[in-house]
């Protein structure tokens, strides 16, 4: 019996080459844009290094536009005319270009060279950020679940939340985190480092640009991501001692003694929603958790007589739970330990002051008595 031997076909196809002018011009087009287009705009770089940053973004949309335009314009236009038409055989073979030395070439070389250059510039970047001047302000910035902390050389206390610094000053940042992998990331520097348990990480940046700017973790860390945020003043040189100054003495004053069940019940409540709603319910029982146990009836929950340390609620031990923490069983109900119970963070990890702890005590006390 004869062998069938399919027709095969010769060429790049009709209209290829008018096909390829049509796709350069397309890519050029989006090109322009992508030069010309004023991301800066949209997202403000704030200091160095965001404009090197910026830069190395164009390129890479300009490559990665041109690969996009190409391949998908040629995939279009093969499919189109190398499709089976109606009579062919199904084996039916299309253009050959198996062993073509000069087109594997290139299109080994081309990819490699861009892949070269491309390393080249990002290498480039990240060596000049880490050789960049420091000195100026040297801090730590730490992520907890759900809020960062913010170390400075010369307050004895951590700040929470609100980060500031002096503008036209080299920074230096060390990252860290305490508990899981979080993400410090600021935007309008175009600088972003992972945040991780028992590695630090050093960031050097030099803002140009008084204002208020967003810190983001844009690393899943728990059920509370999303509103891990949080601020970013850039000072004129005058008002950031200045606010060096208002927070050491600020720390000064909450290190006096405050009795705890005399604080402010409203105050309290305030301070619940800010700094606690993320794990506790205000208004649940022990058992209807978030991730820490219900505290709205803390005083009279007769399932749970006794706070996790095992002592009978009132002020002080609730105060002193906010002041140390808690990682171990639960201690709440009578007979042997409950089971282990995530970490309830200290004072400074929540960022509590005497005043704000003998608040919240006093809330927690009023609200589930009611």
């Amino acid at each position: 019996m004869a062998q069938y031997s399919a027709p095969r076909r010769s060429g790049l196809g009709p209209g290829f080459w008018p096909v390829t002018i049509a796709l350069t011009v397309v890519n050029l087009i989006v090109t322009y844009v992508i030069i010309v287009f004023p991301f800066d705009s949209f997202v403000k770089v704030m200091g160095e290094p965001g404009g090197d940053v910026d830069l190395l973004f164009r390129f890479m949309s300009v490559i990665g536009n041109a690969i996009f335009v190409y391949v998908a314009g040629y995939l279009v236009y093969f499919s189109i005319v190398w499709r089976r038409r109606a009579g062919e055989s199904s084996d039916t073979i299309g253009i050959q270009i198996h062993d073509n030395h000069t087109l594997e070439f290139w299109w080994t070389a081309i990819p490699a060279i861009i892949v070269v250059i491309l390393a080249i510039f990002s290498i480039k970047i990240w060596v000049d950020l880490q050789r960049s001047e420091g000195g100026g302000v040297t801090m730590e910035a730490i992520g907890h679940q759900y809020n960062y902390e913010f170390r400075y050389a010369n307050l004895k206390q951590s700040v929470y939340n609100d980060m500031h610094l002096p503008v036209n000053t080299p920074i230096t940042v060390d990252v860290t985190a305490a508990d899981v992998i979080h993400s410090f990331w600021l935007p309008e520097m175009r600088l972003k480092g992972d945040m991780v348990p028992g590695l630090i990480q050093t960031l050097r940046f030099t803002p140009k640009t008084v204002g208020k700017y967003r810190i983001i973790c844009t690393e899943f860390c728990g059920t509370n991501h999303a509103n891990m945020a949080a601020n970013l003043y850039v000072d004129s040189r005058p008002d950031f001692d200045k606010w060096i100054a208002g927070q050491a003495k600020a720390q000064a004053g909450s290190a006096q003694p405050v009795a705890f069940d005399k604080g402010d019940a409203a105050a309290g409540a305030s301070l619940f929603t800010q700094k606690c709603a993320s794990c506790h319910n205000a208004n649940g029982t022990w058992n209807q958790k978030i991730v820490g146990p219900g505290l709205g009836h803390i005083m009279s929950d007769s399932a749970h007589p006794n706070l996790v340390t095992g002592e009978k609620p009132n002020a002080k031990d609730i105060a002193y739970i906010l002041e140390h923490g808690y990682d171990g069983p639960d201690k709440s109900m009578s007979g042997a330990p409950g089971p282990t119970l995530g970490i309830m963070p200290n004072r400074e990890a929540n960022g509590l002051t005497n005043k704000m702890i003998a608040d919240l005590s006093t809330y927690l006390v009023a609200h589930s008595s009611k």
